[in-house]
């Protein structure tokens, strides 16, 4: 028997131990209830893969003598996740409400053939939830221009794409059904269709789209409902906070807080009514006073007899044609002696 066979045997035994520890449910709410360290694939080259009798898992051997299982693509991606709701060009083809959703479901993020790796270990610039008074609906992770993005699962992209304020935006759909989002990246270097490893290139950072600077937006959805990314993963430390994970229909509110427990088997959400209207009231305030000031800041002329748009511009320090703009008239417009010009 060659070396490679007496390899693939015990790693098929180790294999199915592993199965069935999984599958006892003490072994199986442990392993759940694990955090998991960030891992990213190294440069050493494949050597062979070989078969273990389960037609889903492969084992991948490497030049310096190292090895793993991993799920074999060509079976994996024929499951219906990968299948349903798959629109290449937009960022929620489910269309759903969190209505429709069980109040609270259980997810393997990262089972014993899964892999996984932080996007970026740093602290967010920018958190979940509203911002200037609109939702937004992921993180900003601060990310130079041409550093290398990383997928933090396995899974098979869905979107790769310049779609809107996201810019070149990655779409990844992973086999629990959830997906990542990665935005304002400068170059994508996968394309739709393609199965990647946790771990893997997958673009570079940037700042398309609608961004203030060079960083990473990330987003954590399910079912097309986005939570926040800080329940899955602690990015000051770059650990997965479980590997499986309880969700909760109420944390797809983008007004709801979370906290964290030790002695728990979840991440326990704090997200009730009255946070949800605090939010929301909280956000039309703000939107108000935006409004307030900017109304405040609008200036007029009462047209006199004599005057020109070029005279008016010039009194205010504006040009013919933003007054045209503002107040949705032409050059050749007569103007009315009595007549408010919106001038600022």
């Amino acid at each position: 028997m060659t070396f490679k066979r007496i390899f693939a045997a015990a790693a098929v035994l180790l294999l199915w131990g592993t199965a069935y520890a999984q599958n006892d449910s003490t072994s199986r709410k442990v392993f759940g209830k694990e955090s998991m360290a960030s891992s990213r694939g190294t440069s050493t080259p494949e050597a062979d893969t070989l078969d273990t009798g389960n037609p889903e898992v492969k084992i991948l051997l490497f030049q310096n003598h190292t090895w793993r299982y991993i799920k074999n693509p060509d079976i994996v991606t024929r499951k219906k996740v990968f299948s349903e709701h798959w629109t290449t060009n937009v960022t929620n083809p489910y269309r759903i409400s969190e209505e429709s959703l069980p109040e609270s479901f259980t997810l393997w993020i990262v089972d014993t053939l899964d892999s996984y790796c932080c996007p970026n270990k740093t602290t967010p610039s920018s958190k979940y939830g509203y911002r200037h008074g609109r939702q937004h609906t992921g993180i900003d992770l601060p990310y130079p221009t041409g550093t290398p993005v990383y997928a933090a699962f396995d899974g098979k992209v869905r979107c790769a794409d310049y779609i809107g304020g996201y810019g070149n935006l990655l779409v990844l759909r992973h086999e629990n059904g959830l997906e990542t989002f990665y935005g304002h990246c400068s170059e994508l270097k996968v394309k739709v269709g393609d199965w990647v490893h946790a771990g893997d290139v997958i673009a570079l950072g940037g700042s398309t789209g609608r961004s203030s600077g060079p960083h990473l937006h990330f987003e954590t959805r399910y079912k097309g409902l986005s939570f926040d990314p800080l329940w899955l993963i602690d990015f000051q430390t770059g650990t997965l906070r479980h590997r499986l994970f309880r969700l909760k229909r109420s944390w797809f509110s983008p007004g709801c807080r979370y906290y964290q427990v030790d002695d728990d088997e979840d991440v326990i959400a704090e997200g009730d009514e009255k946070d949800r209207v605090a939010a929301e009231e909280k956000a039309r305030q703000e939107a108000a006073a935006r409004e307030a000031a900017a109304q405040a800041a609008m200036r007029y002329h009462t047209v006199r007899s004599g005057d020109t748009l070029y005279a008016i511009a010039r009194k205010y320090g504006t040009s013919v044609s933003t007054l045209c703009r503002l107040n949705g008239i032409k050059e050749t417009t007569i103007l009315q002696v009595g007549r408010r010009l919106r001038v600022k």
